[in-house]
């Protein structure tokens, strides 16, 4: 079918009391894993292409690719751009046929962060396409995006219920203790903020919804815990990263002779399948197309 936006997904999720899988992909190879994960499992997917992926693959073959894909699939397919670091990217995006953009100016001061995020929301909204902002600072590393612990914030509910009503944004990443790439220990989600937020965002903007950055090793009973709070979609990108490099790394050991890069980047194929479709089944995703 064709590309679906971010609220046709989340929507349901949010009704049928589940969330929805945004994944990581960079080239061919995860993004046929992801797709074919969803396909198998009957799931909805977000593909979350990052400013570095388009750097290494390019904005149109990721695109077309994606786009190739999700019309021979029987399930909703959403191209949602990561991390967007400014309106010329989003656009550019939207223009590659994206149905969903994500601009992260939370590194800036609230009213800049509003400022930049809203002209994204007009000139996305003007094309049907959802727009993702994110309020607070999520800590971590995620290719070119560095937040140590003391810059780092925790999200204000009443903050992110300003935030949503002054940008108009269909989906808001929030900081609850979350972070990107690996946890460094056992992670402290501080889920009855994320209550909190929620009721907060609801009470001025029902159709808005939650997003968890930072999913990948975050502890299953957490993930079901955020769920149960209000998040409808949840980001996994190192998980599947370390999956990929893990297929090649193992049939090197196994074959050390391989001379075929089919017979190296397939199984790496394989393990990001399997990856995604043990989250879908966590996420509570699989079945409900």
């Amino acid at each position: 079918m064709p590309l679906v936006s971010l609220r046709e997904v989340c929507a349901a999720a949010e009704k049928g009391r589940y969330a929805v899988g945004a994944f990581g992909v960079q080239n061919l190879e995860t993004i046929q894993g992801v797709i074919e994960a969803a396909i198998e499992e009957r799931s909805p997917a977000i593909l979350l292409v990052s400013e570095g992926a388009i750097k290494y693959g390019g904005l149109r073959p990721l695109a077309e690719i994606i786009e190739a894909l999700a019309e021979q699939a029987p399930v909703p397919i959403v191209a949602h751009l990561d991390h967007g670091p400014s309106f010329e990217v989003a656009t550019q995006c939207i223009m590659a046929g994206f149905k969903s953009v994500m601009v992260d100016a939370s590194h800036y001061d609230y009213d800049k962060n509003v400022a930049i995020t809203r002209q994204v929301v007009a000139m996305a909204h003007a094309v049907g396409a959802t727009v993702e902002g994110e309020i607070g600072r999520i800590g971590g590393v995620e290719e070119n995006i560095v937040v140590s612990e003391a810059e780092a914030a925790m999200t204000e509910p009443e903050e992110a219920a300003r935030f949503v009503q002054d940008t108009g944004v269909d989906a808001v990443a929030v900081a609850i203790g979350n972070a990107h790439g690996l946890y460094k220990g056992e992670p402290k989600l501080d889920i009855p903020r994320m209550g909190r937020i929620y009721e907060a965002v609801k009470r001025v903007a029902p159709d808005c919804f939650l997003v968890l950055h930072g999913g990948s090793g975050t502890p299953d009973h957490m993930i079901k815990d955020a769920i149960a709070a209000g998040v409808s979609k949840i980001n996994i990108g190192t998980e599947l990263k370390l999956a990929f490099v893990e297929g090649i790394r193992e049939t090197l050991e196994k074959k050390p002779g391989v001379d075929d890069p089919r017979h190296l980047v397939g199984p790496a194929r394989q393990k990001v399948k399997e990856v995604t479709k043990a989250k879908m089944r966590l996420f509570g995703s699989s079945g409900r197309v």
